[in-house]
């Protein structure tokens, strides 16, 4: 027996002494690697987009498993963010604003990051993981991150922000919540993104020395409002080759929807003009800086994935490549997100590395709270019970398996003194969207085999009235269990919006009273 134990050990100092490509890895070995993006909607090469240049998330999917059907369950980054990193949906988060904290409302859930950090993980946020203020607390670590997440933080702050009063916007000095864009000087690496970019590059070079296991969560800011990436990435687009869609624009249009669908698609009166042919060109210029710097964030998500490679970190690392919740482009007359249209639930969803399949393609439903599940079970660490959200291990096994037969977005704000709440779910076919208690405001239905852009509203016709009362069944089903209060969660408060962050542009002054008296000219 003595011997035995000596013969393992010594095979055990082979393995892991020999070059990479030979090391045997437990999977209680396995590393991951988390990036995740702000406002990226899906299109992307890898999604079927004619026009987009994504190249390295592209190359990501083709070495790993692409979910066609993957939604956000509340399209607000704040809401977003905290049920991804939590496994709940909004009612149980109790977050359907900005500027929360996740311990405000749910101080003792354990999160994502916390929990690897629990199973002896380094647990490391670069950038955007949690809510930022974006551009507004750029550089900083927010006010609504979490410490109980990470081991440590890095907060990059890059030539965008400092450069930030170059930047065209509709409204002046208005950028975050707001249409804004720039063609900039200089190269990637001073860019936010960028340097966040590089800053992983040296945690993983890190990680490869010193072998400890990490979670390692990369945010970028962009394609996130204001629109800022080098020149060369506006120079890979034609603008005249940009497509505005109208057909989603007129007021006949509008009339076909519930009152609170029309709201959330006019509720930002500064772009409403783009929706007017005669601003075409303004519109055309919006859309290829969205698109630029798409294919910036694509460049810095390559930079980082070619090191993972080179380190031989990618033989023992998840990779999982999302975003928060979509982003309109002129689809519905929109050009933000908050709605319950598909632009605004569907998200990118990407996984890749070991135990994953390669080049698997999958339309089941899924969610963003579904990834948290997804990972512990992939390193064979234990999940939390108030973890609602499925493991999709077992799409990764059958791609047409199906977790649950929809995916769930709830969507709530006030606007002009009236208060809009609705559900959408999206199977593999159909969107059903409620609006109001049990669809006391209107319900809208979309076949997505007839109707991708969903601009025919089914919900009033006699024909589809059999399926209608099917899916009515189910989103009431889905949203009842969607208000339960997980095993195991803890205490749960109502949300109190912390103060809102504001946004001081570097180069202008204000006054002691917090006025500004002295805005730096764009040409300086």
């Amino acid at each position: 027996m003595k011997h035995l134990t000596s013969l393992i050990f010594c095979l055990t100092l082979f393995f892991f002494s020999c070059d990479d490509k030979k090391v045997v890895y437990n999977s209680e070995d396995l590393n991951v690697l988390f990036i995740m993006t702000d406002d990226l909607n899906c299109d992307l090469g890898s999604y079927g987009h004619p026009q987009v240049l994504s190249p390295n998330i592209d190359k990501l999917a083709e070495n790993g498993m692409l979910f066609l059907n993957a939604h956000n369950q509340f399209p607000l980054c704040g809401p977003s963010r905290t049920s991804l990193m939590t496994g709940m949906y909004s009612n149980q988060t109790k977050h359907t604003k900005l500027d929360v904290d996740v311990r405000q409302t749910i101080p003792d859930v354990v999160t994502l990051g916390q929990r690897f950090k629990q199973r002896g993980y380094t647990s490391v946020r670069i950038g955007k993981i949690y809510h930022y203020g974006n551009p507004g607390t750029i550089g900083t670590s927010g006010a609504q991150d979490d410490i109980s997440t990470w081991t440590y933080t890095i907060n990059p702050y890059g030539r965008d922000k400092e450069e930030e009063y170059k930047i065209n916007t509709l409204k002046p000095r208005q950028y975050g919540g707001t249409l804004s864009w720039l063609a900039a000087d200089g190269l990637d690496e001073e860019q936010t993104d960028g340097i966040g970019a590089s800053e992983a590059i040296e945690q993983l070079e890190k990680f490869s020395k010193n072998g400890k296991k990490f979670f390692l969560a990369v945010g970028m800011y962009k394609p996130h409002t204001p629109f800022v990436a080098p020149k060369k990435y506006f120079d890979m687009y034609d603008q005249n080759e940009m497509e505005i869609p109208y057909s989603g624009s007129s007021d006949e249009y509008l009339n076909t929807l519930p009152e609170p669908a029309q709201a959330s698609v006019r509720w930002k009166k500064d772009q409403i003009k783009l929706n007017n042919p005669e601003h075409n060109q303004l519109a055309k210029e919006i859309k290829e800086a969205y698109y630029a710097t798409t294919t910036f964030v694509d460049a810095q998500i390559g930079r980082i994935l070619k090191k993972l490679k080179k380190t031989g970190l990618d033989k023992n690392t998840i990779v999982v490549f999302t975003s928060d919740h979509g982003y309109h482009l002129g689809e519905h007359g929109h050009w933000q997100k908050q709605t319950l249209f598909e632009n605004s639930t569907r998200v990118p969803l990407i996984f890749s590395g070991p135990k994953v399949p390669i080049g698997l393609v999958s339309n089941s439903p899924v969610e963003l709270i579904d990834i948290y599940p997804t990972l512990t079970d992939l390193t064979k660490i234990e999940t939390p019970s108030h973890v609602v959200g499925k493991s999709l291990v077992p799409i990764f096994k059958e791609n047409d398996f199906k977790v649950r037969e929809s995916a769930l977005t709830r969507w709530k704000a006030s606007q002009h003194k009236k208060k809009f709440e609705g559900y959408s779910i999206k199977t593999e076919r159909y969107r059903l969207t409620m609006w109001g208690e049990n669809g006391s405001d209107g319900f809208e239905l979309y076949d997505h085999q007839n109707d991708p852009e969903e601009l025919i509203n089914l919900a009033n016709t006699i024909e589809n009235k059999l399926i209608l009362d099917s899916l009515k069944d189910h989103i009431k089903f889905r949203v009842s269990d969607a208000m339960k209060i997980p095993p195991g969660l803890g205490r749960q408060f109502e949300e109190r919006p912390l103060h809102k962050e504001v946004n001081y542009t570097p180069g202008d002054i204000h006054n002691i009273e917090g006025k500004r008296i002295y805005i730096k000219p764009s040409d300086e």
